[in-house]
């Protein structure tokens, strides 16, 4: 009787834990296909497209291949039917910290989606999930195969990983890399969320325009939100975005790395949140606080006060590994200053 006690218990566990995998190859896959590994399917759009139809309780995990994967219409993921313990996660196949990890073993995600209206402009948004409880992990995300500039007003937006949903909660960006070109690839946001619990964890951004917005959230409060152990280089706007949604006694905001860049922090124009950032290095930028004022505003320099920092360096020479044969390729360069902080894509370095 022990023992069938024990063994309807790992079958109730087991049943609790039901995992959905969906493996998606751009190069061998195919639509049509039965999603598992050796039957990959060839685009994330089908993938969110079974995970949106499929009500059965449990996590849903969509596995990318490395390779191009290229989105030509937005990817939302709208079945809200996940929890803390049951995720909807988008992830690599091989991550950062696997054994052998390069960096060209990453998946790639570009964003040439329809262009739709936005607040100043047309934006592009390419992962699109509009659920709680939510983690992408280990993936490649570029810039905008489209030129930014449309006028004085308006531009074209990139935005890899954008959320509308102003109550959402817990949204997970960890280990993935942003790459941009303000000239011919332009990022203007690796990511931009409403809502609450938008946690930046070991991601590194290298010459977007924006690395994260936390955007506008209502309604009860949620999860809190986070930026920590990640190296943003050379963005041309601001290192982090906050406005007044972004809860400030609850905002984490350490072992970050901004270097070689316009603004550190930009906040909302009128926001009065208060903030605390510690364990930083703050190097070889033009303001270190200023306010936003819309897609082809300047920054608008402002007072720093509302900025609590606590062993924060404000110089040092942050160098950056641009041979691609190394496994810490835009990453820090071995022996760069900041590199005791552990920020980069391996979280083997804290």
């Amino acid at each position: 009787m022990k023992y069938l006690f024990i063994l309807l218990l790992f079958a109730i566990t087991a049943f609790d834990s039901f995992a959905e995998q969906l493996y998606v190859n751009p190069v061998v896959g195919n639509d049509l296909n039965s999603e598992e590994k050796s039957q990959p399917l060839k685009t994330i759009f089908e993938a969110a497209k079974r995970i949106n139809s499929n009500q059965e309780k449990g996590t849903s995990i969509v596995i990318l291949s490395s390779g191009m994967h290229l989105l030509t219409e937005t990817v939302i993921f709208s079945n809200n039917k996940y929890t803390g313990k049951d995720r909807l996660i988008i992830r690599a196949e091989i991550m950062p910290d696997d054994k052998d990890w390069t960096p060209q073993q990453m998946p790639v995600i570009v964003t040439a989606v329809p262009l739709v209206p936005g607040f100043g402009g047309m934006e592009g948004r390419g992962i699109q999930p509009e659920v709680s409880h939510v983690t992408i992990e280990g993936i490649r995300f570029t810039g905008s195969p489209d030129y930014s500039y449309m006028d004085e007003d308006n531009s074209r937006r990139s935005y890899p990983i954008w959320r509308d949903g102003k109550r959402l909660d817990d949204l997970l960006v960890t280990q993935c890399l942003f790459v941009g070109n303000i000239d011919v690839l332009p990022l203007h946001a690796g990511v931009i969320a409403n809502g609450y619990g938008l946690v930046i964890d070991h991601c590194v951004f290298f010459n977007c325009k924006n690395p994260v917005v936390f955007w506008k959230s209502e309604g009860p409060t949620g999860g809190a939100n986070a930026m920590r152990y990640c190296l943003v280089y050379g963005s041309y706007f601001s290192g982090v975005w906050t406005t007044n949604g972004t809860n400030g006694d609850n905002f984490e905001f350490h072992h970050n790395i901004i270097a070689n860049s316009s603004t550190v922090w930009v906040r909302e124009k009128g926001s009065t949140k208060q903030y605390k950032a510690f364990d930083c290095v703050f190097s070889d930028y033009t303001h270190l606080a200023g306010y936003g004022s819309g897609p082809l505003r300047s920054d608008n320099p402002t007072s720093s006060d509302f900025l609590k920092m606590e062993r924060v360096i404000h110089s040092g020479d942050i160098q950056i590994e641009k041979d691609q044969s190394k496994a810490n390729y835009l990453q820090l360069k071995a022996g760069s200053d900041g590199s005791d902080l552990g920020a980069g894509l391996s979280k083997r370095n804290k």
